[in-house]
């Protein structure tokens, strides 16, 4: 009974999603040469049906029966139209079709003093038209179909030398996945997306991470496009400022279908500027882009990609409105990283459009759209001043589009199904059964056929997934994987994996685990991590530790604990207990590793440490989207220590160790507490309004918000339960922030002010620590860089801020000596106030990506107005 009834909704979902195909057509694309032109356009005239070629000119359209007008297009190529006839029946028809290179020509130009290249006048009517265009689709929705593939063409041995590369890294396919969405946009910005089908090549349940949604920020009609491949956004050719980066040149003019096409090569100005090169094709009279076809490549500064290619194609939307709409993308990409070479493309077809226009008809333009001029007519007669003149009335622009916006949004809200259902915030949805699909479903829905090499693909990876995935393959694998390597060991840690049973057993790097201070001497403080996933997608990890000091004969076991309760939501059980020694400060930048280099090396002890027994417990979930809360409870019996060493490597006679006793302004007669019981409870809170978010059968991602985060801590240490000699109350509240600024770089800020109510009792590592640094050695850029570790502690009021600037290379790249290295600059504030510190600032200036990984930054600081010092810091900084 259940075999019948699984066929028999198999049978269902077919004839839903095909209720009259009688046929399909195909055929393959080809240029006069006999080459397959890979990713052309076909579209059913005077409808919404469209599809995409494959990477060999391949195409299939399904239609039901009836006689159609099919229009082929290629970037660069003149269209073709072809009548078909789709009988009834299950039937095929082959149409290939040659398509012919445009001859775009360039007829006679009339010339003035000042004309430049005549198409500065067409760019400079595509710019006045910029904003209209980018809003005159007030809504739409549409049907995506989206495939990407991935291949390796050369895999090194080993990662920089050290890290040993797995075997599931060999040359040829190494993803490849298609999906079909349903795709809701909406002014100004509003995009949500459900994911109804999903295949992944090997992975017969596997869910895919293509998004249909990702290419709408590869809008030219922007002024800026991020392109994903580096942290500064590109100039689009049409961008307002677009005469400052780029250079025109009109290679000719085509009629195609009554209207006229201008086929204008952009090249950058400069090499180094983020700007695109290539061709864009703009239509007369509309100023509308027709198609483009751009590159990035290293001289626009984007890392680890050697060509990036983008191919858009547009065409009229359905309906009587003159509002024109996005019908294929196509992003290939060619990638150099760390030894790996390969390629890759994301192909995305978009049709059933469903359109709401911002105006019921196209404004009147300034000029008339030209009618296809004969070949000896005379073009580019305007120049870029007189085009100016003409600037279009787009008064009511915005009005018109917040109107038929709302209209749109009160109607999808109507709707009983699709992407109308998706709650407030969520960008995306993937359905549950996505990958529940079978081939016959793919095969019926997949408007783009597969490749020879993608048939190959899916044939060989899905017959062995069983194999890939039983317990015998898998351990073989394993075997490989779990090979121990001198990168292990120093670097990354080292990973024992048993993947058929979904567990593993991690290990710190060395340098992470042997370390040296004045209280304990060597530090032998070995932790390994044991994580377990379930069937139903949680997970549980145990990480017990044994530190050990041989100069102080101490043993420090301790262990903690995470369970994520449930299978998709943020709910996560934390316990911790044992025996641990603790830096006073937690959040301190002062790693073993670095408190280790300067106390052998440069008889400086900055560490200053205490040894606590106890245990706590933590529970974290997300009641509302966007909000985040970590509840803690814990009791800990801390006890002072002193140092039991003075070895070093290397001796300075004019300095000495310092005592285990943090210096604190606010604690004149000594920070020493001998021993001290807390009880205390903990309250943090996290909210970003606005939050975007993703939710997938595995788990909800989070992916931020144009508005800042808030935060909120309260602290209560409990005296007289349990013995706790602590009584106080900490309140904080935080704000922090990423702007970003376009060509100027990125922008980020965090500010935090708390103060403690009341008098009162606690110890010293309960106090509102800052995060200092007195090394060479920056952890942590974000934080203060010349304040000393402990001094400005507070149990008083505070206030805390710290501001960055990344430019981005927007001043290097400028510089032609500078701009090969791909320098880029940043700028920091860090300011302080408390009683005991008065006003301290700090200003830095620095280079980060020196040698793609490094960071130098050189501060100077203010003690309330008069200079306190200066120094370089040195660091990561990608």
């Amino acid at each position: 009974m259940r075999l019948l009834l699984s066929g028999v909704c198999s049978l269902l979902l077919l004839l839903w999603n095909a209720p009259a195909w009688g046929g399909v057509v195909r055929g393959r694309l080809i240029d006069p040469k006999g080459e397959g032109l890979p990713f052309a356009n076909v579209a059913v005239r005077g409808s919404t049906t469209s599809t995409a070629a494959n990477e060999q000119g391949d195409y299939q359209l399904r239609l039901a029966a009836g006689t159609y007008e099919l229009v082929f297009q290629y970037v660069g190529y003149r269209p073709s139209q072809q009548t078909v006839r789709v009988a009834g029946g299950d039937t095929a028809t082959v149409l290939n079709v040659t398509l012919t290179p445009e001859n775009y020509q360039l007829r006679e130009v009339v010339v003035r003093g000042s004309d430049k290249d005549p198409a500065y006048a067409i760019i400079q009517q595509a710019m006045q038209w910029r904003r209209y265009h980018e809003r005159e689709v007030a809504a739409f929705k549409a049907r995506t179909y989206v495939k990407t593939l991935a291949r390796f063409s050369d895999v090194p041995g080993k990662i920089l030398g050290l890290v040993k590369v797995g075997p599931d890294f060999k040359p040829g396919i190494f993803y490849l996945a298609e999906s079909v969405s349903e795709l809701s946009f909406r002014q100004p910005n509003v995009v949500q997306e459900r994911m109804i089908s999903s295949r992944v090549s090997g992975d017969a349940k596997g869910l895919n991470f293509n998004r249909a949604s990702a290419g709408r920020g590869l809008n030219f009609y922007q002024n800026l496009l991020k392109s994903g491949f580096s942290e500064r956004g590109f100039v689009s050719p049409i961008a307002s400022n677009a005469f400052l980066f780029y250079r025109y040149e009109l290679e000719g003019s085509s009629p195609q279908g009554g209207l006229l096409i201008h086929k204008i090569k952009v090249t950058p100005r400069r090499a180094s500027d983020p700007v695109f090169a290539g061709h864009i094709y703009v239509v007369d009279g509309t100023w509308r882009l027709q198609s483009v076809s751009l590159d990035l490549t290293k001289g626009a500064q984007i890392d680890y990609v050697d060509r990036l290619h983008i191919e858009q194609l547009f065409g009229p939307a359905p309906g009587p409105s003159d509002v024109w709409v996005m019908q294929s993308q196509r992003i290939t990409v060619n990638f150099t990283a760390f030894g790996f070479k390969g390629s890759g493309y994301t192909t995305a077809v978009l049709s059933n459009y469903r359109v709401t226009p911002t105006f019921p008809n196209r404004p009147a333009p300034t000029a008339a759209p030209a009618p296809p001029a004969p070949d000896d007519a005379p073009v580019g007669r305007e120049t870029v001043a007189d085009v100016k003149r003409q600037r279009p009335d787009l008064s009511g622009l915005s009005r018109a589009v917040r109107r038929q916006a709302k209209k749109a949004e009160q109607a999808s809200a109507r709707d009983t199904s699709g992407v109308g259902k998706l709650r407030k915030g969520e960008i995306m949805l993937v359905e549950k059964d996505a990958s529940e699909r079978d081939t016959a479903y793919w095969a019926s829905i997949r408007p783009t056929p597969l490749t020879d090499e993608e048939q190959k693909d899916y044939r060989v990876k899905d017959s062995t997934e069983v194999i890939r995935k039983s317990r015998p393959y898998q351990d073989s694998l394993d075997r490989k994987r779990n090979q121990l390597g001198v990168g292990n060991l120093l670097l990354t840690g080292y990973t024992y994996s048993n993947t058929f049973e979904k567990r593993s057993w991690s290990a710190k790097p060395i340098f992470n685990t042997l370390s040296y201070n004045t209280v304990e001497g060597v530090v032998l403080n070995p932790e390994v991590t044991f994580r377990q996933r379930t069937d139903d997608r949680r997970y549980w990890t145990v990480t017990p530790s044994l530190r050990y000091g041989f100069s102080s004969r101490e043993l420090s076991p301790s262990v903690s604990a995470e369970w994520q309760t449930h299978p998709v939501r943020l709910d996560r059980l934390l316990v911790r207990v044992g025996r641990t020694v603790e830096n006073f400060d937690r959040n301190s930048q002062l790693t073993p590793f670095i408190n280790s280099y300067y106390t052998l090396l440069e008889n400086r002890n900055y560490a200053k440490l205490y040894r606590r027994d106890g245990a706590s417990l933590g529970y974290q979930w997300e009641p509302l989207n966007g909000l985040t809360l970590l509840a803690r409870a814990s009791y800990d019996v801390r006890h002072e220590l002193f140092n039991t060493t003075t070895k070093l490597l290397r001796n300075d006679a004019d300095r000495r160790f310092t005592p285990n006793d943090p210096v604190a302004a606010e604690l004149p007669g000594g920070t020493g507490f001998g021993r001290s019981r807390a009880l205390s409870t903990e309250l943090l809170a996290t909210f970003q309004p606005a939050q975007r978010y993703i939710t997938r059968p595995t788990g909800k991602f989070n992916l931020g918000s144009k508005y800042p985060t808030f935060s909120l801590i309260w602290r209560q240490g409990i005296g007289g339960v349990l013995g706790s000699d602590v009584r106080y109350t900490l309140l904080q509240a935080g704000v922090s922030h990423a702007v970003q600024l376009g060509l100027l770089g990125t922008s980020s800020y965090h500010v935090a002010a708390g103060f403690f109510p009341g008098s009162p009792r606690l110890a010293f590592m309960d106090y509102r620590h800052f995060s200092g640094n007195r090394a060479y050695l920056a952890a942590d850029f974000s934080q203060f860089q010349l304040l000393d570790y402990y001094r400005y502690s507070s149990a008083d009021q505070y206030v805390e801020a710290h501001y960055n600037h990344h430019f981005n290379g927007f001043l290097l790249n400028k510089i032609p000596l500078l701009r090969r290295l791909k320098w880029q600059e940043v700028a920091s504030l860090n300011y302080l106030t408390t009683p005991a510190a008065g006003h301290y600032l700090e200003l830095g200036a620095g280079i980060e990506h020196v040698f793609k990984v490094m960071r130098v930054d050189f501060y100077t600081s203010l003690q309330s107005g008069r200079r306190a010092g200066t120094g370089i810091r040195v660091g990561l900084g990608f």
